[in-house]
């Protein structure tokens, strides 16, 4: 299980990551979504405002009460995820990460995860 600590550390690394690259903010420049995080392990909840295709904010708890994006997985899974350790592909498909959003949205990340990660 991962902590808290760790969880915002690795997303932060996501955060830079994904904003310093050109190629998926020029392909994501038309996206504007809050994406709410669940860890379904510590129960505890975390976000990524995306803003034309750039993560303008992140950080523990809610933002808002109505986020467009919704992924829920264990705590591990979130760190590995957003530290490039781990397909979320195949944990989606797995069923291991639940994703609520339209599947435009869904099909979005799965592009995302190909930029930043191809295999």
């Amino acid at each position: 299980m991962a902590n808290q600590a760790e969880i915002l550390e690795a997303l932060t690394e996501y955060m830079q990551l994904s904003n310093g690259n050109q190629r998926l903010r020029r392909m994501n420049r038309d996206w504007t979504k809050v994406v709410q995080f669940h860890a379904l392990d510590t129960n505890e909840d975390y976000f990524m405002k995306v803003t034309a295709g750039e993560i303008v904010e992140s950080g523990k708890g809610m933002q808002g009460s109505n986020p467009d994006i919704v992924i829920s997985a264990t705590s591990e899974t979130f760190c590995d995820m957003f530290w490039g350790d781990l397909n979320p592909t195949s944990k989606y498909l797995s069923g291991e990460l639940q994703v609520k959003g339209s599947q435009e949205d869904i099909m979005r990340l799965d592009a995302i995860s190909a930029v930043l990660w191809p295999e």
